[in-house]
């Protein structure tokens, strides 16, 4: 594939399951960032065990891999996202590739009907599906951004499955042993209602759980490195 072709929603497969190259890249992966970064996660609890569409602020590089690490291994993750740099990096694709839980979005290309199918099957398969509804990392901590993407309230409502908000605090700006928290919040029904609704309380609900941030002193080493360690 060439790195300048953004590939088909539904290259890879979803569902439930998670491979056994995501289990041994997860358990591989845990120790290095638990070791690098202070992450605290608050309401595993209250995680569907069933499918569900999981929505969550975006501030830095690191969000994606906090949720994973956050998130049971089952049912498996699935990133609803724009692949242009991944596609770039061919050993970042590769490994994208073995481990899935990726759904690719081509923003050029609007109401791709392979896009929708394949989201409602993974939902329909007994997977998870992860979207960061600002689209672009956001300026600042504690804040979402006015731009709010609303097709997270479509695929929840079709498959009949709640919206799970998710507030992350401490990624923008990065350094050794940083903490970084994970705030789950309340499942939220979607039978029954209408997008609009669904798409303001799901804001009001992640807004709510967003923490307000004071940039700790002291030292913070490595900043620079880690803040931009995947850009």
């Amino acid at each position: 594939m060439r790195r300048d072709v953004i590939p088909p929603a539904d290259l890879l497969p979803v569902g439930r399951r998670a491979t056994f190259a995501f289990r041994v890249v997860r358990a591989l992966l845990a120790p290095v960032v638990l070791a690098v970064f202070d992450i605290r996660v608050e309401g595993r609890d209250k995680i569907p065990d069933g499918p569900y569409v999981l929505i969550a602020n975006h501030l830095n590089w690191l969000d994606p891999f906090v949720l994973l690490l956050a998130m049971p291994t089952e049912p498996r993750l699935h990133f609803l996202a724009n692949p242009e740099n991944l596609v770039k990096n061919r050993w970042h694709w590769w490994l994208i590739r073995q481990i899935r839980g990726y759904i690719p979005v081509d923003l050029k290309r609007h109401s791709d009907q392979a896009l929708f199918h394949h989201v409602d099957r993974c939902l329909e398969l007994g997977g998870a599906v992860a979207i960061f509804p600002e689209a672009a990392y956001g300026p600042a901590e504690g804040e979402l951004q006015e731009t709010w993407k609303s097709g997270f309230a479509y695929f929840a409502i079709k498959a009949g499955v709640p919206v799970l908000p998710v507030a992350l605090s401490g990624t923008k700006d990065l350094w050794l042993r940083k903490r970084v928290q994970v705030l789950i919040g309340e499942p939220m029904p979607t039978s029954g209602r209408d997008d609009r609704w669904v798409i303001e309380n799901a804001r009001h609900g992640l807004r709510k759980l967003l923490p307000a941030y004071t940039e700790p002193p002291g030292r913070k080493p490595l900043r620079r490195l880690l803040t931009r360690l995947l850009y």
